[in-house]
């Protein structure tokens, strides 16, 4: 049986290499009674694997069970897998087998194996290294030959490292691994299952069948189907019966999927960015204070250098470029975008008339409003009281240089 007929006998839809050979995994430990452990996110449709692994198998005449881990509650999933004695505890009026004891001779597929409480899980590994179990509430041992399939959607290796999954009993498992791919990452299969599942549900509702147009393809396969298959399949019955015209554009599609997860957009993603840069706000936050630290060390290069180097018009215009940074024109009066740094500046010294590197400031607080009043006072000085040229070679406003002599006294 090739592998297009395994897909039609067991409803499988698609033609990623990831399925192909998640298929073929499947078919080739099938004869053997090797464990398999099957990892995917949820609604990608891991329930078929062990359905394959079983129809191919030497158990195929055996029982099939499937177990949703996750949904039995904690306090009975011992009894449920395991079985259990009349007065064992309460309610347990009469013995019951488990269903390791039923399928006895066939398959059991564990799905989300991950659930499973710790207490569960060292008597689930008994039974795979040895094959027995005992009944909740008996002391005598029992023998079983089941083959196990488990699955999860949780990463099992993170769980184990958090102490919530046994580490021994996860290799004990992952003899086999089986990894199915997300539907995002098989971005030709979505076309293919959107026209099954709408043929089947204009069957299943007796209407014609539901058809994309180009801008609705395009949404399909740029949106990130985080439910997958399953979240797929429930859209398109969404849209075959609510919608009125057979023919769905983007505008229509829009209204059925979630805006947030709209789009992989490319376009948006800068491979060059450093992700560890920005990988959390507080990590972007510190980027900005380093930003600012820089700002205020060029600042304290340049107020040094209107101090001894006689004030050149290149010294002036970076002052005036730094007040046009560090102050935003709201009308026509300047604000200070961040607030100010209090403290002198203390300069090493190094012997020589020029400022050498900033690395030789010693790093303690600086007043902004001392300096603003030094410089202030010099480029007025400089153009002899002529206080509109003052204002233009420092960047700010004539009204702003007014306000700021009055406010600090300057004559």
């Amino acid at each position: 049986m090739d592998i297009q007929e395994i897909k039609q006998r067991f409803g499988i839809i698609g033609n990623a290499p990831e399925l192909n050979r998640a298929i073929e995994v499947a078919i080739q430990v099938a004869p053997t009674d090797l464990s398999v452990l099957i990892s995917g996110e949820s609604g990608v449709g891991k329930e078929s694997f062990p359905q394959i692994i079983h129809g191919f198998s030497h158990r195929k005449h055996g029982k099939y069970i499937a177990i949703n881990c996750g949904a039995i509650p904690e306090g009975t999933i011992d009894s449920e897998l395991f079985g259990h004695e009349k007065g064992s505890f309460t309610g347990a009026l009469t013995d019951r087998k488990g269903y390791f004891e039923v399928t006895d001779g066939g398959t059991l597929f564990l799905d989300e194996i991950g659930e499973l409480p710790i207490s569960t899980q060292v008597r689930l590994l008994r039974v795979l290294e040895s094959g027995e179990f005992i009944r909740v509430g008996s002391s005598q041992v029992q023998k079983t030959n089941v083959r196990v399939i488990a699955a999860t959607n949780v990463d099992l290796t993170k769980a184990i490292r958090e102490g919530q999954f046994r580490e021994d009993l996860y290799y004990r498992l992952n003899t086999v691994p089986i990894k199915i791919a997300p539907l995002r990452e098989r971005a030709g299969d979505v076309l293919l299952l959107f026209r099954k599942f709408a043929s089947d549900f204009a069957e299943k509702y007796n209407m014609p069948a539901i058809k994309l147009t180009e801008d609705a393809q395009k949404m399909m396969l740029d949106y990130r189907w985080p439910g997958n298959v399953r979240q797929l399949k429930n859209i398109t019955e969404q849209i075959s019966i609510i919608e009125t015209s057979r023919e769905i554009t983007a505008a229509n599609l829009i209204h059925y999927i979630p805006s947030e997860n709209i789009g992989i957009l490319p376009a948006l993603y800068n491979k060059g960015m450093d992700e560890k840069t920005f990988a959390s706000e507080r990590e972007i936050l510190y980027k900005i204070l380093f930003d600012m630290k820089k700002d205020m060390n060029d600042l304290k290069k340049l107020v040094h250098d209107v101090m001894l180097d006689g004030q050149t018009s290149k010294t002036h215009e970076d002052s005036a470029q730094l007040f046009r940074k560090l102050y935003h024109e709201e009308s026509e009066d300047f604000k200070p975008s961040q607030p100010p740094y209090s403290g002198p500046v203390i300069l090493k010294n190094s012997g020589h008339e020029n400022i050498q590197d900033t690395e030789e400031f010693v790093e303690e607080s600086l007043s902004l409003e001392d300096k603003e009043i030094e410089m202030i006072r010099k480029s007025i000085d400089k153009h002899n009281g002529k206080r509109k040229l003052a204002a233009r070679e420092l960047g700010i406003s004539e009204r702003t240089l007014y306000r700021k002599i009055k406010e600090y006294k300057i004559e």
